[in-house]
């Protein structure tokens, strides 16, 4: 994306609205808060754009073990049905810093509803108390425990999609890689807006810096909390777009589950979002690429105010249906 000379203008009317809402709020903003402050400010604050939660006929709270003995709470959601249901796994976004299975319980009921199936919600390890690549460890251990359990669960284990939104999304892109390293099958990559790159120094992030929702002082300051050094930005757990393994190469993307991505046309990941479509792309995965034209990052959970929220809930349901073999 090029750099235009009036990035507001892009906004449709009913974001600009929402963003100048925000603005007159006046609350301090999130990179001038304490981790634990700012976690406090984002659960407040998440429900109060979003869609009211959908009834599901079972909510099941979980335990999953990670490989060092922590206990992950999950929570399942899922329809009434007469067979073993698939299943979506998703990661939060909140720059690895903020966000729960609570502040995404919508989002998920929604997308359970829509795509009739059940999605299982982590609340992986959060920094600052814990840094990378704990949060990629506790994605991956889920996926592990679910392929494990998912009969027990009355769950499809052949039929497990893996998804999530912005750092979410680039823990479901990284889990993706690992499963196909595995030899997992996956059904399908959810990817709303995901965090792709090691450095912010694409065109959007340029474009988009300040004023529209995630600003780069947001950016530096969640990944100052998670990353342990500079070192780690060049790690492909966090930046799966241009990141290297320990043998300094950049991973192949061949074999990897097919890939619906949704995006926010005035985001600053865009960019990197385009650029990972593209290398899957090259690497013969078959990808569904979607930008949703006039709305900023975190647009999926405004869907009280934001008609394409709810435009792409229905478009990720209908890739998971797709994906799943229920047409």
């Amino acid at each position: 994306m090029s750099h235009h000379p009036n990035p507001r203008s892009l906004l449709t009317t009913t974001m600009r609205g929402v963003l100048d809402r925000i603005a007159r709020a006046g609350h301090p903003p999130m990179h001038a808060l304490s981790p634990a402050q700012a976690k406090q400010a984002y659960e407040a604050g998440a429900g109060v754009l979003d869609i009211p939660s959908h009834k599901q006929v079972r909510v099941d709270d979980l335990k999953i073990p990670a490989r060092d003995g922590f206990e992950l709470p999950a929570r399942l959601f899922a329809p009434a049905s007469e067979h073993p249901l698939p299943v979506l796994l998703y990661f939060h976004g909140g720059g690895f810093t903020v966000g729960s299975v609570a502040t995404h319980e919508p989002l998920c009921r929604h997308l359970a509803h829509l795509a009739h199936c059940a999605v299982v919600s982590v609340d992986y390890r959060l920094a600052p108390e814990w840094q990378f690549p704990t949060a990629v460890h506790d994605a991956w251990d889920s996926l592990a425990w679910l392929r494990e359990n998912a009969a027990t669960l009355r769950l499809d284990g052949s039929r497990i999609a893996v998804g999530g939104d912005s750092a979410g999304g680039t823990l479901a892109a990284v889990t993706a890689i690992s499963a196909r390293d595995a030899r997992w099958p996956l059904a399908l990559q959810l990817l709303f807006y995901p965090g792709a790159a090691g450095h912010q120094n694409t065109p959007s992030h340029k474009t988009f810096a300040k004023g529209f929702l995630l600003e780069e002082a947001h950016i530096t300051y969640f990944f100052n909390h998670y990353l342990r050094s500079p070192q780690d930005r060049d790690d492909w757990r966090f930046a799966p777009l241009d990141g290297v393994d320990e043998a300094g190469e950049v991973r192949d993307l061949e074999g990897v589950a097919p890939v619906w991505i949704g995006l926010a046309e005035c985001d600053p990941l865009t960019d990197e979002g385009v650029q990972y479509a593209d290398r899957l792309r090259m690497a013969g995965v078959p990808v569904d690429l979607e930008i949703y034209a006039g709305v900023v990052h975190g647009f999926i959970q405004f869907g009280r105010a934001i008609p394409q929220a709810l435009t792409a809930h229905n478009d990720a349901a209908r890739a998971l249906r797709h994906a799943f073999g229920d047409h």
